[in-house]
């Protein structure tokens, strides 16, 4: 992974060290999985340190990394291990740890200095390798989908759907889900993160599916809205702005825009033909071993000017939602190879009607 980018980042801030604790980062710069783990980076040394429910795993998979069993208190023993190294200057995620964890903290050998989002714009930009497994996920979910299409019908609940798709991610070899599936049948579909219940999928109403599952610890995002019997002119008029809408983003997601551009050709498309304020939320996000994650694809705030650039991986998911009635959200999960966006998913964007 990029570790050695990551070191090169401490030296520039000329810390002497830097301690991950949250589980993503963790995972990001080790490729190691565990509920209680830390990764302490120099410029030139890595270092993992982990209980014994974990550490033979550890030194078992971690070959080219200096893997430590944590004894005795936690806290004490980083002091301890910082100490003794001469490492005085040392960076901590500021913005994923409590108030009670920075109290921990205190020493009079280490001088703490926190850091928000140290990692974000690194793991924004994601390598070939990255880009490959995120693809082989989508492939996975693509084909849930298809096969969702041929289990789903009328009068079972949204809970037996997210079921059968929990059920495949499983079997086709994911790791679980990267976010509680939304299964939303009729008027639930106008509520963006409806959560999946027990309520019956309803004939002659829109079905807004909304997926991911992890792949190789990344995570795919997908979403489809269908529709159960004969779509109304209503329904159709604004899944065709919403497509229409998803198109204009895609093409804006190429060198030289940036992600506010995407939002806005999406988002002034949809207010152009009278449904602005019912598009409620922006038009993507970045993904990747998190499901949300740097940079935001809206077109207000610092990160609106987020260029987009080779490597960069986000969702493009419009949506148009009518309370009491119905919603429709398009989303595909977007990496820019040769300076163009490309969908990862294969899944037409065509509307589908069972």
């Amino acid at each position: 992974m990029k570790v050695k980018e990551v070191q090169d980042l401490i030296k520039e801030k000329e810390l002497d060290a830097f301690m991950f604790s949250s589980q993503p980062n963790v995972f990001y710069l080790s490729r190691f999985r565990s509920t209680h783990a830390y990764v302490i980076l120099t410029p030139e040394e890595k270092h993992l340190l982990t209980d014994a429910r974990y550490y033979e795993r550890a030194k078992e998979e971690l070959k080219d990394w200096e893997v430590h069993l944590i004894k005795g208190i936690p806290f004490k023993f980083i002091k301890k291990f910082l100490r003794e190294r001469g490492l005085k200057y040392v960076g901590f995620e500021e913005d994923r740890v409590s108030c009670t964890f920075k109290r921990s903290l205190k020493s009079k050998y280490v001088r703490w200095i926190g850091f928000s989002g140290f990692l974000k714009k690194i793991r924004a930009i994601k390598t070939p390798q990255e880009i490959e497994i995120m693809k082989e996920g989508v492939r996975r979910s693509d084909r849930i989908y298809r096969e969702l299409l041929e289990f789903v019908r009328p009068g079972m609940s949204e809970l037996e759907v997210r079921g059968f798709i929990v059920g495949k991610i499983f079997e086709l070899g994911g790791e679980g889900e990267s976010f509680p599936a939304i299964v939303a049948s009729g008027e639930h579909s106008a509520i963006p993160h409806w959560e999946t219940s027990r309520n019956k999928i309803k004939e002659k109403a829109p079905l807004l599916i909304d997926m991911g599952l992890l792949w190789e610890g990344y995570c795919t995002d997908f979403t489809r809205t269908l529709y159960i019997g004969k779509p109304d002119e209503e329904f159709k008029k604004v899944y065709e702005i919403v497509k229409e809408a998803h198109l204009r983003a895609l093409e804006k997601a190429k060198a030289g825009n940036t992600v506010g551009d995407v939002d806005k050709a999406a988002r002034e498309y949809i207010e152009k033909k009278g449904y602005g304020q019912f598009f409620t939320h922006s038009t993507g996000h970045g993904v990747g071993v998190e499901i949300h994650e740097f940079p935001r694809v809206y077109y207000k705030g610092e990160e609106s000017k987020t260029p987009i650039e080779e490597g960069l991986v986000f969702t493009i998911e419009p949506g148009i939602y009518l309370p009491g009635k119905f919603g429709v959200r398009l989303e595909n999960i977007v990496a820019v190879k040769k300076g163009v966006g490309e969908p990862l998913s294969e899944v037409s964007l065509e509307l589908i009607t069972l």
